[in-house]
């Protein structure tokens, strides 16, 4: 419950203007996101792919983001690593500096289904900064059908989105 109220919180507080699930279907869903952020592709880039700094630790297995990681290359691991356990979140499918990072996998509660993902990042240089475009198709089976998940799935990328942005621009994840 903490972790919905804190994402409907985040999204009171501005996030994306154009987040949104563009297709749900029985068999899976797709979600687009854009943000402006204040900084250029490169460094903008060089903070997506250190998620320890910026990811909420709400939504990590060990409770910590400090124990993510990502390997920013062709079959490199999205990964958390803490002392009782270690978790591949993703595997990174395509790397390229201060442009794209695509992962594959299914985050969260979707990796206990017969379930993928496509993650998409895609970034390009927009006036004084970066707009940084998500896109992620998930799809396969899930018992139950995938239901309420497409809108939370929504809201946690978006609240990823927000405190990227808010790292990036400010030093901090979170809004001040």
């Amino acid at each position: 419950m903490r972790g919905i109220l804190c994402a409907a919180t985040v999204l009171l507080l501005g996030l994306p203007a154009n987040a949104a699930v563009t297709e749900s279907t029985p068999n899976g869903f797709q979600i687009e996101q854009t943000v402006h952020i204040a900084a250029p592709p490169d460094a903008v880039y060089a903070a997506l792919i250190v998620p320890a700094k910026w990811w909420n630790s709400d939504h990590t297995f060990s409770g910590n983001a400090a124990n993510l990681r990502m390997e920013a290359r062709g079959g490199g691991c999205f990964c958390e690593s803490w002392p009782d356990g270690s978790v591949q979140h993703a595997t990174v499918v395509d790397a390229e500096p201060g442009k794209t990072l695509r992962l594959r996998g299914p985050l969260g509660p979707f990796q206990g289904h017969g379930v993928d993902s496509a993650l998409t990042f895609t970034l390009k240089a927009a006036g004084n900064g970066t707009d940084l475009m998500l896109d992620n198709s998930v799809g396969g089976y899930m018992k139950g059908g995938f239901g309420k998940w497409p809108g939370l799935a929504d809201m946690m990328l978006a609240e990823q989105m927000f405190r990227l942005k808010q790292f990036i621009e400010t030093g901090s994840p979170k809004s001040h």
